[in-house]
């Protein structure tokens, strides 16, 4: 596998001013990179002319990753070789007919194939209920095909993600890319560091990923209570508080991120669902322990392989950006650290998509940052 990374900055005079020969040996390319830099014109047709036999997939981000560098409002491209590797790809737009369930559904059933080794999905994040989109997932392919990605972004603005496959990104579009053989070899690490704080309420009314009430009263203004002076702030303050839900039985807190809030129906929209029943108490976290979650998800990635790998694909959550502020870059070098020689890149996104370990079914995981090391034997 051949691996070539490059980072287009918003506005570069050079950009497609020379062109360089399209290279028809790239089999794949990520492109990950601000609102405003992919809707620049000519982005879109230059990558299709560079890399013309590609499956490209594209998807807006609240910052970039490239290396050990988190850029915004650049485009960052990872463009891929493989040597025996199979490609393939698949795309839906949510509509009236297409709901999120039905849509990770379809995207499965496009890609299914007895060699199916990884899926590779981006999806609108501020129109998709993750959990949703998971469930049809897992129902089509029973854990027996890890899918790995995460929720576009849009800074922290929060106004509309884009997502496009081979053509220009747009809003509501789930696309993904199916890597095929015998010859590829992956491996996943998820961790957050988040901690709950504060008295545990019950959610008494919800709906899917919607929040209405807590105990009995509303929950947008409970959680403004909290907040105090942030809640102004809303719902980019949200991220520095997102929720922690546990569900009876479970044992595991589930970490949701705030993606809206509507004042009119007194409600909070989250990246993925609010159980009706379940307990639900504020998460909070310090730059420390985030460090120590990317470094545990990488450690996760070299358990089992002593190897370095080729290629780590990294997708953390802008919550956590927000709260490393000016050492967001310490995150990506403590993942470089235990990956050793490995070529990185990602973006920081409204919501991670990755198994829970190096088998398993899909989760959809918020605030946390998640690592899939690819290589090619």
């Amino acid at each position: 596998m051949n691996i070539t990374q490059y980072v287009w900055k918003i506005g570069r005079q050079e950009f497609g001013d020379a062109k360089v020969s399209p290279n028809r040996d790239v089999s794949m390319a990520l492109v990950f990179g601000s609102k405003a830099a992919l809707s620049q014109p000519g982005n879109i047709e230059e990558l299709k002319y560079r890399f013309p036999m590609a499956e490209i997939l594209i998807g807006s981000t609240a910052g970039e990753i490239i290396g050990t560098e988190v850029f915004d409002d650049t485009i960052s491209i990872t463009a891929l070789q493989f040597d025996k590797t199979q490609v393939r790809s698949a795309q839906t737009q949510l509509s009236a007919t297409m709901d999120r369930h039905n849509a990770g559904k379809a995207i499965a059933t496009a890609l299914q194939a007895p060699d199916l080794a990884l899926i590779i999905m981006l999806a609108d994040g501020q129109n998709v209920n993750g959990s949703e989109l998971v469930t049809g997932l897992n129902e089509t392919l029973h854990g027996r095909v890890p899918v790995v990605g995460g929720l576009a972004g849009d800074g922290s603005t929060f106004e509309s993600t884009l997502v496009g496959l081979n053509a220009r990104p747009e809003p509501g579009n789930i696309a993904a890319i199916g890597l095929y053989g015998q010859h590829l070899h992956v491996n996943f690490g998820s961790q957050g560091g988040w901690e709950p704080f504060g008295p545990q309420r019950i959610v008494t009314a919800s709906k899917g990923n919607v929040l209405y009430e807590l105990d009995g009263l509303s929950a947008l203004e409970l959680y403004k209570s909290y907040l105090g002076d942030l809640a102004s702030g809303l719902p980019g303050t949200g991220l520095l508080f997102p929720l922690g839900i546990k569900v009876e039985l479970e044992n595991e807190i589930t970490v949701r991120t705030l993606l809206s809030i509507d004042e009119q129906e007194s409600s909070l929209t989250f990246a993925g669902d609010i159980p009706l029943g379940s307990v639900v108490r504020l998460m909070r976290s310090s730059p420390e322990k985030l460090l120590d979650g990317a470094r545990s998800a990488a450690l996760a990635c070299r358990a089992e392989d002593s190897e370095v790998p080729q290629l780590a694909i990294l997708v953390s959550c802008i919550g956590r950006k927000l709260v490393l502020n000016q050492r967001i870059e310490e995150e990506i070098e403590e993942v470089q650290a235990v990956l050793g020689n490995t070529a990185l890149c990602g973006f920081y996104s409204y919501g991670e998509l990755s198994p829970t370990g190096n088998q398993g079914e899909c989760v959809l995981h918020n605030q946390t940052m998640t690592i899939t090391t690819i290589s090619e034997s």
